[in-house]
């Protein structure tokens, strides 16, 4: 990439532009269509990141809201007081877990104690802390609202997704400056599961195509990259690399060792020791039986990368 003087910002958005494949940067529409769907309340630290700066973006004078915190207006309790089922609907629970976690559905608040699990129309009128008196723009529109179902959840979501477009707004770039900024790009060596021999032993093929599956499907941004030594697996690097031996598949999980959920104590603690792959955990699997287990300290591994990431 040429990085002439003065020419750093350029660069550094077609670099943001040009990155490939499970780190593409999305389209506005991508954008704003997962970013109201997701659970963000997943990543809790974020979350309160990413609700902080909509409130705040372009605020002259902003709002000291380092001490607030998330607020589920439609709550978490599964033990819902009548007047939400009355609510949602026949289908409440449903309609409760699938929209509890969403964009629309968060805000934030000083006086989570005080709102707590009450109904929609009590949070909204409360004498401290009610919507309707709120003076955050996230709660605007809240106290003109006569109920809380999942039409009003995604139409707030919709919005408020709307202004994250303003607050995380897509490098601008023309067409031009990025071909100026492309990187050169050598000759590259590629391979393929063919390179890895031991995947032609058909027990071990099965168990590798049953865990490739399953890795696979933990989340939409999860890409495979065959190497010459392992098959790694990334969201934003490598979260897990297997590595084909010819009687098991050995693991290594990038995570520390020490944070790991492991209760059947399977997996070996491999700081320091040189490995094929990236991570301080190895674990090895040799039949159909081990690869939800696998699968069970595979997540942690993803989801430690993707707390971090965003």
């Amino acid at each position: 990439m040429r990085r002439e003087q003065g020419h750093y910002l350029p660069s550094f958005k077609a670099h943001l532009l040009d990155l490939p494949s499970y780190r593409r940067f999305p389209s506005d529409e991508e954008f704003r269509r997962e970013f109201q769907i997701r659970n963000l309340y997943k990543f809790n630290k974020s979350c309160s990141y990413w609700l902080r700066r909509l409130e705040n973006h372009q605020r002259k004078e902003p709002i000291a809201v380092a001490d607030y915190t998330i607020e589920h207006i439609l709550p978490q309790n599964p033990d819902l007081s009548a007047a939400w089922p009355e609510a949602l609907g026949p289908d409440w629970a449903q309609v409760q877990e699938e929209w509890l976690h969403r964009l629309g559905n968060l805000t934030l608040t000083g006086y989570n104690p005080e709102l707590s699990d009450r109904s929609f129309l009590e949070k909204r009128d409360h004498q401290e802390g009610g919507f309707r008196t709120s003076p955050l723009r996230l709660n605007q529109g809240l106290g003109q609202l006569e109920q809380w179902d999942a039409d009003a959840i995604q139409t707030r979501g919709e919005r408020l997704a709307l202004r994250a477009l303003e607050v995380w707004a897509a490098p601008q770039l023309s067409e031009e400056q990025r071909q100026r900024y492309k990187p050169t790009k050598g000759q590259e060596t590629t391979y393929t599961l063919a390179d890895h021999p031991q995947l032609a032993n058909r027990q071990i093929r099965e168990v590798f195509e049953a865990l490739d599956a399953r890795i696979k499907a933990l989340d939409p941004n999860v890409t495979q990259e065959v190497l010459k030594l392992y098959i790694a697996y990334k969201a934003e690097t490598n979260f897990v690399d297997i590595v084909p031996q010819a009687k098991r598949l050995r693991l290594s999980l990038n995570m520390p060792f020490a944070v790991l959920d492991d209760p059947k104590g399977l997996a070996k603690n491999v700081t320091g020791i040189g490995r094929w792959g990236n991570g301080d955990v190895e674990l090895g699997i040799a039949t159909l039986e081990e690869v939800p287990y696998a699968i069970g300290l595979i997540r942690q591994s993803l989801e430690r990368q993707l707390e971090e990431g965003a």
